[in-house]
């Protein structure tokens, strides 16, 4: 399979680059591009194969045979030689074409760039035309997944995007059985890795996987070049390559059904591609409801579908539009929900639309539950009892009063200012109550205007033709204006909602974002919000109250911002109270008032909010529980680790001298047994030491380890320090630890003296192990104010900062091999025992190289 999008979009000097892209190494992908190179040597272009190893590989090999191949630039790293590609010889040849081998390799220390795939881009931008490879697991995107696959961490990969602007993509496939035939035959790793091969990553699982990965991987890459195409070719027409099923939701309760059917019928369809879209007027006043909307948009996506929201004022059109973008074969809508008159008086829907227009495209439109169950749009905006009322008495009244004003002052006025003095009636009387309410002020004013103003006066009989179309005309204006007045209200009370809306949300997500306690915040604004007596969080299962706010304090005062603790009592539910869904686990309870419908919207936000602090704090909770095992579990495995290792290797050397001095079956001289308790004697003492260190560590872990504070001189505690080190089984003995003191002048410091000693022996062994022989350890002391800090300066090899805190966790050696002098205690159990006494210990870079241990402790007053 291959992706080939065209020229690259950059200017021509630029290379081009193909890569050979497979699911797993041995597929051939190497060979596979030594094939091309020889088939383009032989139309004459200037081939050099930059880098390629070839694993041993024979076949690969000889494939080399006829190429030019560039020596490898060999970097020294840690004491070793490595091969890499020599990127400037590469640069100064100028070829027209380079092969270079596993584009996700990194580059060992000393070269221009720390990843292959960065001097693949340096080529390419000199104009050199590339050919490469990489496998599926390298996909930056795709390691998570890999790993959970295989088991394998991939520690080398390569950004999608690099592989992406490839201007070639060739996918290497084959069998997993036949690349688990190819690995037994020996054609991929040596004989030796054959079996653990066979039976860890290259399972027959594993590579299925993978397989599938890499097929769907450059499928979706085929399909981004299907769509340049379509789009740089001005293409309209649907191209049915593959089966893609769009469900069209208007936020009704029948969104689930459309959801469910066109799931279905992209399952048909091997590949099917399953798309959500919900059409969204562009001035944002009229809308679904959002919490049905985040309903079925999860239901999208446990389908494996994607949810899209388009924005239009024509809803067919947005909706082909979108189809036509996404290339989609098929569109399933639902049937209207508008009855026979609605649909008689507002003409064809929108589904009827759809299909007129759908042209290349399926339109499905799938019946349900809620067919034909609407009723006719409502005139006019949505009153109080009281106002409505109201506006119908105006539209009797007004027209009335205008009407018997107009006729005390008809011999001054004419026909025409009678009119329009009667239609502003009207538009008063919209404004008042509707347009309901406007049409009985239409009517009457019509009825009016005949009877006192229209020849012959005081009958409903109209004597002139013109007259008769003149009071038609004021009747139908007078309707027109009323219905374009009542619609700019309601235009005007949606647009100052959706105002306020948004400003209470806006300051619901920065109260969110700068609070502390997410749930008793939310609940509190919530309340205030929607101006309610209380807010309460309940268990969905057993009622319990898991959070309330009701304004006031413990001691009754009002204390916005507050809440009840878990566990109180229940809501009074004998107040008007309204019931919102939290998640699964929760219900939200209001009282004070009933809340309309229209504030359902907003409500729906706050409900989402509480439910993902709700799953934020559950998680937290979860993790601090956690937290205290992890750390246990850490600290068990390292002292299992200790104890297997360093516990047993003292002891066995001690077990092994005794034993042999015991053994009746040779006679030792006398120096040799001398030597033999020697050794039984140093490891009995290094045991007892990591004992004590191991004692010592649990019970500072435990608060159990308790310092006696006195004045202590640092030239008294100095000297035990070192003596230590000459002890038996000392990590480092004091004939061979130059060490230089600088302590004089140096008040004395308030520190138990026996834990003083020990943590300067320690702090002076570490420096020691890590300074190169011959050079001294310096021990210099300083007071500043009421502190005295106490440096040890080694000349070793240094600590990068990016590990100075872990080489204070127990059992930390940072790749130290040499087990031998000691269980990577010493430094943890330091710093625990300058805490008890007070004090504090950190780590320095010392200048010229090396580490300094800074060891502060009070001064002693």
């Amino acid at each position: 399979m291959t992706a080939d999008p065209g020229p690259h979009p950059e200017d021509r000097r630029r290379g081009r680059l193909r890569v050979y892209l497979g699911a797993a190494p041995g597929v051939g992908k190497t060979y596979r591009m030594l094939d091309e190179a020889h088939r383009r040597r032989e139309r004459g272009t200037d081939v050099v194969v930059g880098w390629l190893d070839t694993h041993d590989r024979p076949r690969t090999a000889r494939l080399l045979d006829g190429l030019e191949r560039l020596p490898p630039a060999v970097r020294r790293h840690r004491g070793a030689g490595f091969a890499e590609l020599d990127l400037d010889a590469l640069l100064a040849r100028r070829p027209e074409l380079a092969l270079v081998d596993e584009l996700a390799h990194t580059n060992v220390p000393g070269g221009r760039h720390a990843k292959r795939w960065q001097d693949v881009e340096e080529l390419l931008a000199a104009g050199i035309d590339v050919v490469t490879t990489v496998n599926i697991q390298h996909l930056e995107s795709l390691n998570d997944v890999v790993q959970q696959i295989t088991g394998v961490p991939q520690r080398e990969t390569v950004p999608d995007a690099v592989v992406r602007r490839a201007d070639q993509i060739e996918l290497v496939d084959m069998a997993p059985q036949a690349l688990r035939r190819r690995l037994a035959h020996g054609n991929v790793y040596r004989a030796e890795q054959v079996d653990a091969a066979l039976a860890h990553y290259f399972r027959v699982g594993n590579l299925t996987a993978l397989r599938e990965l890499a097929l769907l991987w450059l499928a979706d890459r085929v399909d981004e070049g299907l769509r340049d195409y379509r789009a740089a070719h001005r293409i309209d027409r649907v191209w049915e390559t593959r089966e893609r099923v769009v469900a069209a939701l208007t936020g009704g309760p029948e969104g689930v059904t459309l959801i469910r059917r066109a799931a279905r019928i992209a399952d048909r369809a091997a590949g099917g591609d399953l798309l959500a879209v919900h059409v969204t007027r562009s001035d944002g006043l009229a809308g679904a409801s959002p919490a049905r909307l985040a309903e079925q948009r999860q239901l999208v996506e446990s389908l494996g579908g994607s949810y899209h929201v388009v924005v239009g004022d024509d809803i067919p059109a947005a909706l082909l539009a979108f189809a036509r973008a996404r290339n989609a074969t098929q569109l399933v809508l639902g049937t209207s929900r508008r009855g026979r008159t609605a649909r008689f008086l507002t003409g064809p829907g929108i589904g009827e639309t759809t299909v007129a227009r759908s042209a290349d495209i399926d339109v499905h439109l799938v019946p349900h539950a809620f067919t034909g169950r609407g009723r006719l749009p409502a005139l006019g905006r949505r009153h109080s009892r009281r106002r409505t009322l109201t506006g119908y008495a105006a539209g009797l009244a007004v027209p009335t009063l205008l009407t018997a004003g107009l006729a005390r002052a008809h011999t001054a006025l004419n026909l025409t200012t009678d009119a329009l003095a009667l239609q502003l009636g009207v538009v008063a009387v919209a404004l008042l109550g509707g347009a309901l309410s406007a049409l009985l002020a239409s009517l009457t004013a019509a009825l009016l205007l005949n009877y006192y103003f229209i020849p012959p006066v005081h009958t409903f009989t109209i004597g002139e033709a013109n007259n008769l179309i003149a009071l038609a005309v004021f009747a139908a204006v007078a309707l027109c204006v009323s219905t374009v007045v009542d619609h700019a209200g309601r235009q005007t009370a949606r647009a100052a909602r959706a105002t306020a809306e948004a400003e209470t949300l806006s300051t619901l997500a920065g109260s969110v974002l700068r609070g502390t306690d997410a749930v008793p915040d939310l609940l509190e604004r919530t309340r205030t919000s929607f101006g309610l007596d209380s807010a309460a969080l309940l268990d969905r299962a057993t009622g319990e109250v898991l959070a309330r706010a009701d304004g006031t304090a413990a001691d009754g005062t009002a204390a916005p911002g507050t809440a009840a603790a878990p566990g109180t009592a229940a809501p009074d539910t004998a107040a008007e109270a309204t019931e919102f869904g939290v998640g699964a686990d929760a219900v939200l309870v209001l009282t004070g008032r009933r809340l309309p419908d229209t504030d359902q919207r907003v409500l729906a936000a706050f409900g989402a909010h509480l439910a993902a602090a709700l799953e934020r704090d559950r998680l937290a909770t979860a993790a601090a529980e956690l937290e205290p095992i992890r750390a246990a579990d850490r600290m068990r495995t390292a002292l299992l680790t200790a104890v297997g290792h360093d516990l047993r290797t003292p002891l066995a050397a001690a077990l092994a001298s005794v034993g042999s001095l015991r053994s009746p079956d040779v006679d030792f001289s006398a120096a040799d047994r001398a030597e033999l308790l020697d050794l039984a004697d140093e490891s009995l003492h290094r045991l007892a030491r990591l004992v004590d260190d191991l004692l010592d560590l649990s019970r500072l872990r435990a608060g159990a380890l308790t310092a006696h504070l006195r004045p202590a001189r640092l030239d008294e505690v100095l000297p035990a320090a070192l003596d230590a080190l000459a002890e038996p089984g000392a990590a480092t003995p004091a004939a061979t630890a130059p060490v230089t003191a600088a302590t004089d002048g140096v008040p004395p410091v308030l520190a138990d003296p026996a834990l003083l000693a020990r943590v300067l022996g320690n702090v002076i062994a570490n420096a020691l192990r890590h300074t190169p022989p011959g050079v001294p350890v310096l021990v210099a002391a300083s007071s500043h104010a009421d502190q005295v800090e106490i440096r040890v300066v080694d000349r070793g090899p240094g600590i990068p900062p990016a590990d100075r805190d872990r080489v204070f966790l127990p059992f930390q050696r940072l790749g130290d091999t040499d087990n031998t002098t000691g269980t990577g205690l010493g430094l943890a159990l330091s710093r625990g025992l300058t805490e008890a006494m007070g004090g504090t210990l950190d780590l320095e870079d010392t200048p010229g190289g090396g580490t300094t241990v800074l060891l502060t402790l009070p001064a002693a007053r």
